[in-house]
């Protein structure tokens, strides 16, 4: 008989868990969705010819 060698439990890293408050999940949602408008800014930019500022009526 041989002794069975128990297995190390698997957990998941915290940035893929959401939670509620400052957490790294929402560090990296919140990144995420920065980039996404930042893009969408220079889209938008780059189809009017204008840039953010005229659009604001500045």
């Amino acid at each position: 008989m041989t002794a069975e060698t128990p297995k190390p439990e698997t957990q998941e890293p915290d940035e893929k868990q959401p939670a509620f408050g400052w957490t790294p999940y929402a560090e990296v949602i919140n990144g995420r969705f920065a980039m996404i408008g930042f893009v969408a800014l220079l889209i938008l930019q780059l189809v009017t010819r204008q840039d953010f500022f005229t659009w604001l009526g500045f």
